[in-house]
Order: structure tokens, then C-alpha cells, then sequence
């Protein structure tokens, strides 16, 4: 992938998040790890309002894992809590749901992203566990196909889709599994391409706010990366 293509995936799957950090107690001053919210009293930052231990870390993809069971029966889930981690990889923490055991015994999925167009099924998707309703993404109204690379479904009516293989599953302290995986192909639907490149005006994905818990669409370009900064460094 050239690097304007990397930008693009990146920018898609925002890498805003600190997995790596989290649960990590060894990176933490002794006083700091011994210490909780409860057990420390909070100080007003000047001129700012506190909310306590609330995170709003923006932009949080909504990223749609799909997997296939041990039947083969096509699964989505909608994720906010993951991201780019690497050139080629990405990572998302999952508490237990049917796709993480999906993952656990297929060791692959696909990954493509919510957008404009299809924010209700892709909600859906988050709202329903395989579990209770073994035939969502038909429900929903959509269509999946094997991929040629991993043992995963792509979803047809996302037009973008990272195939993805599983390099590792660990659990974490905060009783959540964290898996990462190595994107081994991107495709793309012509309709979301401008010059043969991942165009994101045209594919519309969307965020999750946090704050107000809605979705929101990404929005317009406000600069050049690796070339906007450049002004300053002269």
C-alpha cells in the first residue's frame, strides 16, 4: 500500500486509542498503580469543568467485525473500543460476545466500517448478539461472501473490507480480551475510489460520539499530512 493509501486506511480506523497502554500496571509509578478514583480526591482544573473518570477519545471508529461460526453462519458486530496499531495491523478489545468466540475458534475476520448509508443495519448489528438471533446479518437485510484470503465473511453491502487474520487473543486485567490482527488484504468497491484510491468522502464512514452517543460523519479534509506543518518548520 502506498502512503497515501495507508493515510486513508488509517484515517478510517483511527488510531486514537490507547490499547496498548490499557491494564498495563508496570508502566505506572508505584503510588499512581495503588491508587483508584475512588481513593483519590479529584482537583478542579482551572478554568475547565471536571467529569471524573469519563473518556471521550475521538475519533473512535465504528468498526464491523465479521466472522463465521463453527456452522459457517456469518456474524457482525459493531466495535468502538479499537483501531490501527501498525502498518498492517489492528487491534480491538471485546468482553465475551459470539464473536469473540468466533474468533477465538476460526482465528480470523474482516473488518469494514459503518457509514452514512447503512448507520440503522450497521446499529442493528451492534443492538442483536448471533447468540439470540442466529441470522442477523440476513435480518438485517444483507448479504455475506467467503473471502479468498481468511476464514471470514466479507460483508457485501460494505464497501470497503480489511481480511484479516488473528495474531493474538490475550486476556486482559480489565476481564476483556484483546485481539490482534494482520490486515493481509484491503478491498474496495470503484464506487468509494477517486484516482484508484480509497476516497472517504465517497465511502462516508462514521464515528461514535462518545459524549452524546450519536453518530457522526467524518468530516471535510482541513489538511495535507506530512506537508500542513511544513510552513512551521522553516
Amino acid at each position: 500500500m502506498n502512503r497515501n493509501g495507508l493515510v486513508l486506511a488509517g484515517a478510517a480506523m483511527a488510531i486514537a486509542l490507547m490499547l496498548g497502554a490499557c491494564g498495563n500496571k508496570n508502566e505506572q509509578p508505584a503510588a499512581e498503580a495503588s491508587a483508584t478514583p475512588e481513593q483519590t480526591e479529584l482537583q478542579n482544573v482551572e478554568g475547565r469543568q471536571n467529569f471524573g473518570a469519563k473518556a471521550i477519545i475521538t475519533p473512535l471508529p465504528a468498526i464491523m467485525i465479521a466472522t463465521y461460526d463453527a456452522q459457517d453462519n456469518p456474524d457482525v458486530m459493531m466495535a468502538a473500543w479499537g483501531g490501527q496499531c501498525g502498518p498492517n495491523h489492528i487491534c480491538f478489545n471485546l468482553s465475551p460476545h459470539k464473536t469473540t468466540e468466533n474468533l477465538k475458534l476460526k482465528q480470523a475476520f474482516t473488518v469494514s466500517f459503518a457509514s452514512k448509508d447503512n448507520v440503522a443495519e450497521s446499529d442493528f448489528f451492534g443492538l442483536v448478539s448471533a447468540n439470540d438471533v442466529p441470522d442477523k446479518v440476513a435480518k438485517a437485510g444483507f448479504t455475506a461472501t467467503k473471502s479468498p484470503n481468511v476464514d471470514a465473511p466479507i460483508i457485501n453491502e460494505y464497501p470497503l473490507t480489511l481480511e484479516c487474520r488473528v495474531i493474538e487473543m490475550a486476556e486482559t486485567s480489565i476481564g476483556e480480551t484483546r485481539v490482534v490482527g494482520e490486515i493481509v488484504n484491503m478491498s474496495a468497491d470503484e464506487r468509494i475510489l477517486t484516482n484508484g484510491v480509497v476516497d472517504l468522502a465517497k465511502l462516508q464512514p462514521v464515528i461514535y460520539d462518545s459524549s452524546t452517543n450519536n453518530y457522526r460523519v467524518v468530516g471535510d479534509s482541513v489538511g495535507q499530512a506530512w506537508e500542513s506543518g511544513k510552513a512551521l518548520n522553516k
